[in-house]
């Protein structure tokens, strides 16, 4: 411990970066992060953050700026672990720590790193946060892109267990809840096979996997998953295939895997206890909710998928601005794919103010402010949300904040191209998007003699396949939004059992299913 104090003592004394080449720097700064935290040392993280965020003014590479990034995060996680509160914080809505990790976990990941010992525990670490507050769904997925990348990472894999544990808790359909478990045990079972594993982590899973066992049987959990229908026609399969792939279905085993048996929106509202002369509102708006998602969600795949001209664009006077632009029926219905989903993410709030009794005006809702008193960051958060215990509501609480509103308070996201997004939609709603092909030679050309006088200067300009992959983005996370909204409700529903009048009698109202023969 003595010559620990003293390393950190002369880390300490090195107070700027100057004469230290990038890698050198790297190697101070992750040094003086763990030292800083096994020795309980705060002022050390602090300092770390510094130099850190001192070396990204410099040209760093891919790699070098992915690790300046992970550094970061971990330098803040530690910081976190330090706090005196400990267990008190964890159902803490508000934690500045959080934000500033998965913002750099996220800024480590888009620097385009190709080393897997980076990326894996990046891509893990958020899986973590994800589960942490609530964002179960794309914890699994950052989690099953660590495996992708090295299957034999037993973290990533131990990890998908626990989470996948959590994940089956909030839960209302106990065949789900089996199903989720049994994969959850599969996972931490393998993943404790593996010698790469620190003693906390072991002793974590392993707590969890003889917890699955003393609650259900994995090996009797025989769902088969695998022999179920994907539609009549060749189109048909293709796509629910390419649902299944994106997991871009309504139904939690799509989370689980491409299964076919996950190739249906099954996923809807639980039962929700209403007065008795109010009508089946919920339901109705979550029909309407889950129909725009469903069918933004086949415009964009007919937009991608789209091979040849379509008719209606064949004598469509157009003409060639030399900047190869991208017109077609399929690029409008990417773009109307975009502005459908991104819609969603209000008509959510506006379910939550009426469900939560939030009152706020309706022209004033919208699921980024929500959440604060009279709708001010600075205000701090409504009291039905500070120490409110339901997981998935705090989960799309987190996922509000991926997004840009140009307000005050919330032009700061965890998702470093927010702001981008929001653009896109406001030009797209309101102004002028204009997406061009490959050939294009991008923002460059505005500055290129031959090109500058060819500029389309009134439009927000991107490459075609930017905006394919930022509106598919955009769409799984309205799905996640979804699916947290569903779940938040089922927690609330319960809640409000226990504090009902036992004697209290609630009669049933059941729903007939609208038949697919109806839907015309």
């Amino acid at each position: 411990m003595a010559n620990s104090e003293e390393t950190y003592k002369s880390m300490m004394s090195v107070k700027n970066l100057e004469g230290l080449s990038s890698e050198n720097a790297l190697s101070h700064i992750g040094h003086l992060t763990d030292l800083s935290f096994d020795l309980g040392k705060t002022e050390g993280l602090l300092h770390s953050i510094k130099l850190a965020d001192e070396l990204q003014k410099r040209e760093l590479n891919d790699e070098q700026l992915a690790l300046s990034h992970y550094f970061l995060a971990n330098a803040y996680a530690d910081i976190r672990r330090l706090s005196k509160a400990g267990t008190e914080k964890s159902w803490e809505w508000q934690q500045e720590e959080i934000e500033k990790e998965i913002f750099h976990l996220r800024t480590a990941l888009r620097a385009g790193s190709q080393q897997d010992e980076i990326m894996c525990p990046v891509l893990t670490n958020l899986g973590n946060l994800m589960n942490e507050i609530g964002r179960s769904v794309e914890a699994v997925e950052y989690w099953d892109r660590a495996m992708d990348r090295s299957s034999s990472f037993a973290m990533a894999r131990g990890n998908r267990g626990y989470g996948l544990s959590y994940y089956a808790g909030s839960l209302y359909d106990p065949g789900h809840y089996g199903i989720f478990l049994k994969h959850a045990h599969a996972n931490l079972k393998e993943a404790l096979l593996s010698s790469d594993l620190d003693g906390d982590a072991r002793h974590g899973f392993t707590k969890m996997r003889d917890w699955i066992e003393s609650v259900i049987s994995p090996e009797e959990v025989n769902m088969d998953m695998e022999s179920f229908s994907l539609g009549i026609s060749d189109e048909e399969i293709r796509y629910r295939k390419w649902c299944l792939k994106n997991r871009l279905f309504l139904n939690p085993l799509n989370d689980l895997g491409p299964y076919s048996i996950a190739a249906t929106d099954v996923f809807s509202l639980p039962s929700i206890v209403v007065d008795i002369d109010e009508g089946p509102y919920y339901p109705g708006y979550f029909n309407q909710i889950k129909q725009e998602f469903v069918s933004a969600r086949y415009l964009y795949y007919e937009g991608v998928h789209s091979e040849n001209p379509h008719f209606s664009d064949r004598e469509v006077l157009i003409f060639n601005t030399l900047d190869y632009p991208s017109y077609s029926l399929a690029v409008e219905k990417m773009k109307a794919s975009f502005r459908m989903a991104y819609s969603l993410f209000d008509k959510i709030a506006f379910f939550l103010n009426h469900y939560l009794r939030l009152s706020i005006p309706e022209r004033n809702v919208s699921l980024r402010t929500i959440w604060y008193k009279s709708r001010d960051r600075k205000k701090g958060l409504r009291d039905e949300f500070t120490q409110r215990q339901n997981w998935p509501l705090r989960g799309l609480f987190w996922l509000s904040k991926d997004l840009y509103e140009d307000k005050p308070g919330f032009k700061e996201s965890i998702e470093p191209d927010a702001q981008e997004l929001h653009e896109i939609r406001n030009h797209l709603e309101h102004k002028y998007l204009k997406l061009h092909d490959d050939m294009w030679m991008g923002p460059s050309e505005r500055d290129h003699k031959m090109f500058r006088a060819l500029a389309d200067t009134l439009a927000h300009s991107m490459y075609r396949r930017d905006f394919q992959e930022k509106a598919l983005r955009l769409i799984k996370m309205v799905r996640a939004a979804l699916v947290y909204l569903s779940l938040a409700i089922h927690w609330e529903e319960q809640k409000r059992k226990k504090e009902r009048d036992p004697e209290a009698i609630v009669p049933g109202m059941p729903l007939d299913i609208w038949e697919d023969e109806w839907k015309v």
